[in-house]
This record gives structure tokens, C-alpha cells and sequence, in this order.
């Protein structure tokens, strides 16, 4: 399954939800401490994405957008009705 997603690094706190009408059409919104150094903060959008769709870390992947804030992931193995969580997930407002 893959979907677009808009970081934003270095956020008070881990946090998924809301969404971001950019370049890639409606995005999902994930919040990661992390900085958007050497690649700290794509590494923590996996590690986020993979706790919100209950699969491991190494089954999200950046497929598009490596140094870009706007994303494609790809989720392998994504249990069924992943797809509803993105949509839900993209009407919920996080504060970050």
C-alpha cells in the first residue's frame, strides 16, 4: 500500500494524524522529533508510520521524496483495512 505524507521534523513529539493538501494531493500528516538530518527523520517516519499500522519498521519505506517534507511511502505486508486507518488517520487533528 502506498500513500503520500507530509513531515514535519523536529516536533515536540511523535504524532500521526491530520492532513496536508500539497504537491502529491491530500497527504497524511506525520510529526517526528527527529531533525531532518542525515536522514534521521525518515527513519523516524518509519518507525512512527510502522507503530500505526502495527507492521516492523523495515516494511515502510520511502519510496519518492527521500529529501522532500511531501513523501510517498509504501507499507509491505499492511494488515487489511489499512486503508480506512489512512483515511481516518487523515481526518484526525494531532497537535504537535
Amino acid at each position: 500500500m502506498r500513500f503520500a505524507v507530509r513531515v514535519k521534523p523536529g516536533a515536540k513529539r511523535d504524532a500521526v494524524g491530520g492532513v496536508w493538501d500539497g504537491a502529491l494531493g491530500e497527504a497524511l500528516v506525520v510529526s517526528v522529533r527527529a531533525r531532518a538530518v542525515d536522514g534521521a527523520a525518515n527513519d523516524a517516519l518509519c518507525r512512527v508510520l510502522a507503530a500505526a499500522f502495527a507492521v516492523r519498521p523495515r516494511d515502510v519505506a520511502v519510496v519518492k521524496g527521500l529529501r522532500s517534507r511531501d513523501k510517498v511511502v509504501e507499507v509491505r505486508g499492511a494488515p487489511e483495512g489499512s486503508q480506512d486507518r489512512v483515511g481516518a488517520l487523515r481526518n484526525s487533528i494531532v497537535d504537535s
